[in-house]
């Protein structure tokens, strides 16, 4: 299957981030998807790496985030899990396609500590996909490991599209 498609809107707006000066884009994006994602503003996620094939996010254990004994409270790693996802597969979806979670898996293995990180992928013939269906579901593979490198909890993520009932806009 053939990866080469043209940026979808997630994509062409990240690209505009390219006009701004090198020592203000990350401050910059993280402002446009935080207010797209208005939740992950609130706790804080912190988009580190965006690309098609791969997404980056981090959250740092500060208490509106912290559980009663002081680790990434279990909703919040779900936010991040998901907002990793979400994101990857945001980066893939069509325009005239509109992504929905459908379905989500997480089981608690250790105790976290301190900040966390989440890792979504793609692979090449699941972008392929994307891009040539109307409808469909992907399982999207994401870790997330705490500063000891180690991952407190094991996530999975089915992302489902489905025809947007708006015409794309550019």
């Amino acid at each position: 299957m053939t990866t080469d498609h043209a940026p979808n809107k997630l994509q062409r707006s990240l690209m505009r981030l390219d006009e701004a000066p090198a020592f203000m884009r990350g401050f910059v994006q993280n402002i446009i998807l935080r207010r797209a994602v208005p939740f992950t503003g609130t706790a804080g996620v912190r988009f580190v790496s965006l690309t098609p094939e791969r997404v980056e996010v981090h959250l740092a254990n500060e208490r509106r985030v912290q559980n009663h004994i002081g680790g990434v409270h279990a909703s919040a790693m779900n936010l991040l899990a998901e907002t990793a996802t979400g994101m990857v597969v945001g980066m893939n979806v069509r325009d005239d396609c509109l992504p929905l979670a459908k379905e989500l898996s997480m089981a608690f293995k250790k105790r976290a500590t301190g900040s966390l990180k989440a890792v979504a992928t793609l692979s090449a013939d699941q972008r392929a996909i994307m891009q040539s269906r109307d409808k469909g579901e992907v399982q999207v593979q994401v870790t997330v490991t705490d500063e000891a490198g180690v991952e407190p909890v094991e996530c999975v993520f089915t992302w489902a599209w489905v025809p947007s009932s708006r015409p794309a806009k550019n």
